[in-house]
């Protein structure tokens, strides 16, 4: 003996009036086309795709993905547009000098008299000229663009600038107190020496960024290309004991080292560019 129909299942649960032979695959009920989501399988009412959104594990929208992960120099691309709208700034008539003298640095700005040590850093993002700007920033891109990526957005940046500090600081003990530098050749030199010390402990072959760095140390000495090479010397020392502890402590049962060490060590270039006038 066949069952009676239930005529109302035959209309959508929330839409009565609309005839529907679909069913939710979560619920069993009824649905019509307005209603209907497709699925893994078949297709599911509202109600059941609400509760599925609900819960799903959240996942952060692209842009924020991008910002705060991924492969994508940010840091990088940073520095260099901060660079290029300090060197345009200083191409202005009657504003570009004041720009860049209230940037650079020299060791006198270390002293107690005329005390101004935010100079150390700011002068790594001030060039003297269109040629000095351009190779290092291709320079930065080259390898920001490698090593970003590999250490993550925050050591990046530690490395760039205790490497850009520790380039200031050989200036200040090395040179003389008068003389004024810009760029951020130190820095870039600081990535060169973490680069040289990341390679050797991953097994990799250092040779050319070797060749690289005694190229450019020794242009550095050339007579009346004014180049200073304290800040190359500094900048490559200081990267060479951030890339030693960033290899140290990748172990996760070292990983708790890495910031107290990093933290130590700029402890100690601060502590370094204090006693010099004392």
């Amino acid at each position: 003996m066949s069952q009676p129909v239930d005529a109302r299942a035959s209309y959508c649960y929330r839409h009565p009036g609309r005839e529907s032979y679909v069913l939710c695959q979560r619920c069993g009920r009824t649905i019509c086309g307005e209603c209907q989501t497709p699925a893994a399988v078949g297709v599911i009412c509202p109600e059941c795709m609400a509760e599925q959104r609900a819960t799903a594990p959240r996942t952060k929208p692209v842009w924020y993905t991008r910002l705060s992960g991924g492969t994508t120099p940010v840091v990088t691309y940073t520095i260099i547009a901060l660079c290029a709208l300090v060197f345009v700034l200083g191409l202005v008539p009657g504003f570009g000098g004041l720009v860049d003298n209230a940037l650079l640095y020299a060791g006198v700005y270390s002293d107690p008299a005329a005390f101004q040590p935010w100079r150390m850093l700011t002068s790594l993002f001030v060039h003297a000229n269109f040629i000095h700007f351009a190779l290092n920033m291709y320079t930065l891109w080259i390898f920001g663009s490698a090593l970003e990526p590999m250490l993550g957005r925050l050591r990046f940046l530690a490395l760039f600038l205790i490497s850009g500090f520790a380039g200031s600081l050989a200036v200040l003990l090395l040179t003389s107190p008068l003389q004024p530098v810009v760029g951020a050749s130190g820095a870039i030199f600081g990535m060169f020496g973490a680069f040289f010390i990341i390679q050797r402990r991953l097994g990799g072959n250092a040779t050319q960024i070797l060749i690289l760095v005694a190229i450019n140390l020794a242009i550095g000495f050339i007579p009346g290309f004014d180049i200073a090479w304290q800040a190359h010397v500094g900048g490559l020392l200081g990267g060479l004991l951030v890339g030693l502890i960033y290899v140290e402590t990748r172990k996760p049962s070292r990983r708790s080292l890495q910031l107290p060490l990093v933290i130590a060590l700029c402890v100690l270039l601060i502590l370094v560019s204090l006693v010099r006038f004392l």
